[in-house]
């Protein structure tokens, strides 16, 4: 068993970083939720493993033109915000101009040589956003939020970004499994194409509607959690236990050919992942945003941790 399995270790980080955990405190309160900010956390400790979303609970076609800013948004935006409940998608093209593509993409390039982000888990540039003032308001930008904020009709906060530079070529899963809430549903992902995305780059691939399947967590494939340890089995038990729910499901497979500047937004239950790489010439450049509801419980379901959150 390594040293990761140990939750002891997670809650001496924790109180390290206990002032990332306040954000916690207010939601703790309202969900009746007795434990230390530090402790772990998981979703043992909820009633129940559905998502209160309000687009999730009745159906966006019939809800969503009752708000009165719906009518704010261009014709082509409430057409795809309909859709949302049965799709679990939508994509905004040409959401970003060129120059500012470019300039992340800079930006990404100098921090790199500057040793300010490195590489984890293979292709993944984490939390530019906290080293970066570009990036950190582009992951704000206030017309992006506005539309995430109507579809969980909540405040939200960029949680993290996840630059890459070659397709992510990661197996299907929901990030609700990484970055979970209580309740289920509040967690949203904008991907942004920081260059024109086909077939060879290893495209994202995702399932549309398979946002309505049940949320897989940790009781689903996880067994052997003890008070002090997590449990035995492995990240890719969860892979191949969704691996199978999506075959036999059979929801339809799509890729994501994108134009530069173009953006995915996804619910925080729909299945995607990276398709492999075709031509290992080519890069795929490009940043996914994650967002939390600013007041629901927030957590890490796979090592039950509380998130970390600057309060700024």
């Amino acid at each position: 068993m390594g040293l990761k399995q140990f939750k002891p270790l997670y809650w001496l980080y924790n109180l390290l970083h206990y002032r990332q955990l306040k954000h916690n405190a207010r939601a703790y309160k309202e969900y009746h939720l007795n434990k230390p900010l530090i402790a772990s956390i998981s979703s043992k400790d909820f009633p129940d493993k559905e998502s209160k979303a309000w687009l999730d609970v009745e159906d966006s076609a019939l809800v969503a033109p009752r708000k009165a800013d719906f009518k704010n948004f261009p014709l082509h935006l409430q057409e795809k915000i309909l859709n949302w409940s049965r799709d679990g998608y939508m994509i905004l093209e040409n959401f970003f101009d060129e120059k500012t593509c470019e300039e992340v993409n800079r930006e990404i390039n100098d921090l790199l040589n500057q040793h300010k982000i490195q590489f984890t888990n293979g292709n993944k540039l984490m939390f530019a956003n906290k080293v970066s003032p570009l990036i950190k308001r582009i992951a704000n930008d206030q017309s992006l939020k506005r539309i995430l904020s109507f579809l969980l009709d909540r405040e939200i906060v960029a949680f993290q970004t996840i630059n890459f530079l070659e397709g992510s070529q990661q197996r299907a899963h929901s990030d609700s499994i990484h970055m979970t809430t209580y309740p289920l549903g509040y967690l949203i992902a904008a991907w942004v194409a920081l260059e024109d995305v086909q077939h060879e780059n290893g495209p994202l691939f995702y399932y549309p509607g398979s946002h309505k399947l049940p949320f897989l967590l940790n009781s689903d494939y996880n067994k052997g959690e003890t008070l002090l340890t997590l449990g035995k089995k492995n990240y890719s038990d969860y892979e191949d236990l969704l691996d199978e729910v999506i075959e036999s499901s059979q929801f339809e497979r799509k890729e994501f050919h994108a134009k530069k500047g173009d953006v995915l937004i996804w619910h925080a239950n729909l299945v995607h992942g990276g398709a492999p790489i075709v031509n290992k010439n080519l890069t795929r450049k490009s940043m996914v945003i994650h967002y939390y509801a600013k007041d629901v419980i927030k957590y890490h379901e796979i090592t039950e941790r509380p998130s970390l959150i600057d309060n700024d």
